[in-house]
């Protein structure tokens, strides 16, 4: 399995496990005022970094070169700080609004990054290395 896809997956794990504290916390409190971060970080942390990783298990043609790295990095950073900005901002801190602003277009500039590997030819991204004459 390419490299890509263990980070993905690991990600997914994380997210879910932080998903489902924040919905024990919200049943233990009783108090559901940050549901939307618990959606947020279940459905972009955990669901579709997981489905980012089968993608490239499933395609490890994509999963080569830089590209798909730096998607991994700008999409996981960026629903890291949106979960954590956008959990404080449900909470009641609203000087939090600016930031779950940004970390949404980070976000979203990675799936702009995966669209882009999803249809660009296998191996567009990395550089194809000469071979031998037979």
């Amino acid at each position: 399995m390419p490299r890509i896809s263990e980070y993905f997956f690991r990600s997914a794990i994380l997210f879910l496990l932080a998903g489902i504290s924040i919905g024990i916390h919200m049943s233990i409190s009783q108090n559901h005022n940050v549901i939307g971060a618990h959606a947020h970080i279940n459905l972009l942390g955990w669901v579709t970094s997981a489905l980012f990783g089968g993608y490239y298990a499933l395609n490890p043609a994509k999963a080569a070169g830089r590209l798909p790295m730096v998607q991994y990095v700008v999409y996981t950073v960026g629903v890291v700080i949106m979960g954590v900005s956008l959990y404080l901002l449900l909470a009641g801190n609203a000087g939090m609004e600016p930031i779950v602003a940004v970390s949404s277009l980070i976000t979203f500039a990675g799936v702009l990054l995966f669209a882009w590997i999803v249809w660009m030819p296998a191996g567009a991204g990395s550089r194809a290395m000469p071979q031998a004459a037979e």
